[in-house]
């Protein structure tokens, strides 16, 4: 048995959940997110609160209710808060640009990297060198971020490339004769 899974999942005033029959759906102020219900494992309601218990006979199931847990409590927190993963740039000339839907990357290539933002996912670039993905739904969020970081990931001489905030890139001693 999962113990995640023993914690209720509280629902915060403005968030409505719905359980359909292999789906739930939850609405807050910020938005709607669906996920599919995890083989083996029921959601209910109880009060003001969802409970994720394990079928039993089904393999895994203990360990798959603390998972869907998991996937619910980030819906509540989505629909509620939000994500954001920040983003910096280091290195001469490594510059960002938000414009609307898209981002536009100066990495040191001969051409410039646009990357086209999913929908539900929106960036910001407060200073040329920060970029901050924000959304609803954890995993495109990072995603994204991920997608964003590899284009040039910070390289181990002299850390230079795209890193995620609270990243620390060890660096290298450079080879001597």
């Amino acid at each position: 048995m999962s113990r995640v899974a023993k914690y209720p999942v509280a629902l915060p005033k403005g968030v409505e959940v719905t359980l359909g029959g292999a789906e739930i759906s939850v609405k807050g102020p910020l938005g709607t997110l669906k996920q599919a219900l995890l083989a083996g494992v029921t959601v209910e309601k109880e009060g003001e609160a969802l409970q994720c218990r394990a079928v039993a006979g089904v393999p895994d199931a203990g360990a798959m209710s603390g998972t869907m847990r998991a996937l619910v409590n980030n819906m509540v927190t989505g629909v509620t808060k939000g994500f954001e993963k920040k983003l910096s740039l280091v290195g001469v000339g490594y510059k960002a640009q938000a414009q609307g839907a898209k981002l536009n990357l100066s990495l040191g290539f001969s051409h410039p990297v646009v990357h086209d933002m999913p929908a539900g996912v929106k960036v910001e670039t407060p200073t040329p060198t920060e970029i901050i993905i924000k959304g609803i739904d954890k995993q495109q969020v990072g995603q994204v971020a991920a997608e964003v970081r590899a284009y040039r990931s910070p390289e181990p001489y002299k850390g230079k490339g795209v890193r995620y905030v609270d990243e620390v890139v060890v660096i290298k001693e450079t080879k001597k004769k």
